[in-house]
């Protein structure tokens, strides 16, 4: 299996604060790569790192092979590796329909804007109910199927995902991973930051546990011992990768 996104000993952070030390993890094509972490971690770091939004002060980031390190958020998003933020950051005040139009704004992606929303409203019916809404109007739940849709309007090759769980009922927690788990199975390639360590691991090929900006385990999600998992992730064991 090829690497599509390959992260190599990166340091990076705000200004004169180090977040990430010495971070590397690779993501395979056409599977689904979890980092897991408490609060602080530094996993939102490391996707916003990868999107060209935090500065890498060391170490390098290619992408299918390609050196990508320092390279400008909207230059990735041409080159499909595509971002769906932690907090969602819809536009309230356009419809549900116009919120994910503006993700087919790229050039290569607007001769199958169309297409592709169809594509996204099979993916989530909800949003199909509500395509005349405006997107503030959304609960929680909505608003996350509406940043998820946004982003594959951008037709991905690479998709990171932050924490789409975070603050939501667990009945939607379900419907979001279902989400992910149709994604997975069309083969997409998928990086994926959450706090929910178990439903992470339903859809992982491949688990990072992440602790205080360092790696503290690379496996094979299918090997993962949940009572070590556990005690790397509350710092009761230093971690190794294996």
């Amino acid at each position: 299996m090829a690497t599509a996104l390959d992260i190599k000993a990166i340091r990076a952070g705000y200004g004169a604060i180090n977040v990430l030390w010495d971070v590397s993890l690779s993501v395979q094509a056409g599977a689904t790569t979890t980092i897991l972490g408490p609060n602080g971690a530094g996993k939102s770091t490391l996707l916003r790192a990868v999107m060209g939004l935090v500065t890498v002060s060391q170490g390098d980031i290619e992408v299918d092979g390609q050196v990508r390190t320092g390279t400008s958020t909207w230059t990735m998003v041409d080159e499909g590796v595509v971002m769906v933020p932690e907090g969602r950051m819809v536009f309230r005040d356009m419809t549900v329909e116009d919120n994910l139009l503006m993700g087919a704004f790229p050039k290569r992606t607007r001769p199958r804007a169309r297409a592709n929303l169809e594509a996204v409203y099979q993916h989530f019916p909800r949003l199909s109910e509500r395509r005349r809404q405006l997107a503030g109007s959304l609960s929680g739940g909505e608003a996350q199927m509406l940043a998820m849709g946004r982003g594959l309007m951008e037709e991905p090759r690479i998709f990171l995902v932050d924490e789409p769980s975070l603050g939501l009922a667990p009945v939607i927690v379900d419907e979001i991973f279902a989400g992910l788990r149709r994604l997975k199975d069309e083969g997409r390639t998928i990086v994926l930051v959450e706090q929910n360590t178990y439903k992470a691991l339903s859809v992982a090929d491949h688990v990072y546990l992440m602790q205080a900006g360092k790696i503290a385990l690379s496996q094979n999600a299918a090997k993962v011992d949940m009572d070590r998992l556990r005690d790397l992730y509350f710092a009761r064991e230093t971690g190794t990768s294996e």
